[in-house]
């Protein structure tokens, strides 16, 4: 029973911590090689990782234009990145500028020997096609510049001593109250 329960546990905090690296912001060094729009077919099982049509769309067509901002890291690996708009839906980002985004990429590709900073949610994956979302690039000096998650830190201290609180309460309860009650005090 011992493997079992913490089998659980283990399971449970995967599945929160998988969906928290989804989620929080990632940031990325980056040089812009390129643009792209695609027709895209949103009908698939993979539709999950993508936003809802922008605002102003058909929301019941099949497919609809998806922005790409392809990228080179610093180590010489490619890079994908999609353009949209996460509205007013999860994750909370507010996005509403996706157009003004692939103008600033477009001028970045243009201008190759710049590297950038692009946040981003999301996972790449080859195999079920699907891109992290670019909420934002701006320029920085050079690829060597140190990146801070200070947003990232922020949130899990605070789920954890979220976490911290409702656990010490609950063993707080269980102890004066339930083991109380089954050793008949």
């Amino acid at each position: 029973m011992y493997y079992f329960k913490w089998s659980i546990r283990l399971f449970f905090f995967a599945i929160i911590a998988a969906f928290l690296h989804y989620t929080l912001p990632q940031r990325d060094i980056v040089q812009v090689t390129g643009t792209e729009i695609l027709r895209q077919d949103f009908t698939g099982w993979n539709r999950v990782f993508y936003a809802q049509a922008d605002s102003g769309n058909d929301n019941t067509v099949a497919n609809r234009d998806l922005r790409l901002i392809s990228t080179q890291l610093p180590n010489g690996r490619s890079y994908v990145y999609r353009n949209e708009d996460t509205g007013f839906g999860w994750p909370p980002y507010f996005k509403l500028d996706s157009s003004n985004l692939q103008a600033d990429a477009q001028a970045a590709a243009r201008s190759a020997d710049g590297w950038y900073v692009v946040r981003h949610y999301g996972w790449r994956s080859e195999f079920l096609t699907i891109y992290p979302n670019a909420i934002s690039m701006r320029p920085i000096e050079s690829p060597d510049v140190r990146l801070i998650p200070w947003f990232n830190i922020a949130v899990l201290v605070i789920l954890f001593a979220i976490y911290w609180a409702i656990s010490v309460r609950v063993k707080r309860f269980w102890d004066n109250r339930v083991t109380r009650v089954f050793e008949g005090d």
